[in-house]
């Protein structure tokens, strides 16, 4: 295995961390890391240098938006379940990930970009191809939105552009 490779193989719990908590669906995920590091594979050759950690975090993150552009497209049918109440730590688990559901999918990629993974804004910002204060503004709107539901108050109402 060269070097490349090695260094691509030890990306894979972050890649699959992320991909998670982006996705909310494990096999999805799972899917969206496989294309992530068939791509980059594939791709060696383009890989120029510089850090590659935000670089297969740009190729997940382009592959999901490819993702949810073509499931937008079909509708969305889901099985209503039954389940009992949580308590406890599963609750608060269940709050977390049901705040970070409502937020729109731009937030929530730069807050977990960030709080999960650690990445600088910079990184954020060259991974998003968006500017530095905009990571920065959809960073601080997430983790009001975050708190706000966590405190129990209702979501604000998203702008339609």
């Amino acid at each position: 295995m060269t070097d490349f490779r090695d260094s691509v193989e030890t990306m894979i719990p972050a890649l699959r961390r992320y991909a998670r908590a982006l996705t909310r669906d494990v096999d999805l995920a799972d899917d969206l890391v496989q294309d992530t590091l068939v791509r980059a594979l594939r791709s060696e050759k383009l890989f120029l240098g510089g850090d590659l950690r935000a670089w297969l975090y740009t190729i997940l993150t382009n592959l999901n938006r490819n993702r949810r552009r073509s499931l937008a497209r079909r509708p969305i049918i889901t099985e209503l379940q039954d389940m009992p109440e949580p308590s406890g730590t599963e609750a608060e688990s269940r709050d977390i990930s049901r705040a970070l559901a409502i937020l729109p999918d731009d937030q929530r990629s730069v807050l977990l970009l960030v709080v999960l993974e650690g990445l600088s804004y910079r990184d954020v910002s060259e991974i998003q191809g968006v500017p530095i204060g905009t990571v920065m503004s959809r960073l601080a709107r997430a983790r009001a939105q975050v708190k706000a539901a966590l405190d129990g108050e209702r979501p604000a109402l998203r702008r339609i552009k």
